[in-house]
C-alpha cells in the first residue's frame, strides 16, 4: 500500500510540476510574440486603434469647421453680388 502511494505522490508531483512549467513556457511564448508585434506595429509605424479613433475624431471637427467656413463664404458671395 505505500509503495502505490508513494508511486502516486510521485506522478501527481512530475503532473503539476509540468503544468507549471506548461504555464510558464506559454506565458513567456505569449509576451514573445507581443514585442514581435509591437516592433513590427513600430518599424511600419502603424498607429494602435485608440489613436486612430482620435484622429478620426479630430478629422471630423476639422471638416465641420470647413464646411461652416465655405458656408461663411458662399454668403457672403451671395450679398457682395447683390449689392452691384
Amino acid at each position: 500500500m505505500s509503495k502505490s502511494k508513494l508511486f502516486f505522490n510521485q506522478i501527481s508531483k512530475l503532473i503539476e510540476e509540468g503544468l507549471y512549467n506548461y504555464k510558464d513556457l506559454s506565458n513567456e511564448f505569449i509576451s514573445i510574440l507581443k514585442s514581435k508585434r509591437d516592433e513590427l506595429v513600430y518599424k511600419l509605424k502603424i498607429t494602435s486603434s485608440e489613436e486612430t479613433e482620435v484622429l478620426n475624431k479630430r478629422i471630423e471637427v476639422l471638416e465641420k469647421k470647413i464646411e461652416k467656413i465655405e458656408k461663411n463664404n458662399k454668403k457672403k458671395r451671395k450679398t457682395k453680388k447683390a449689392k452691384k
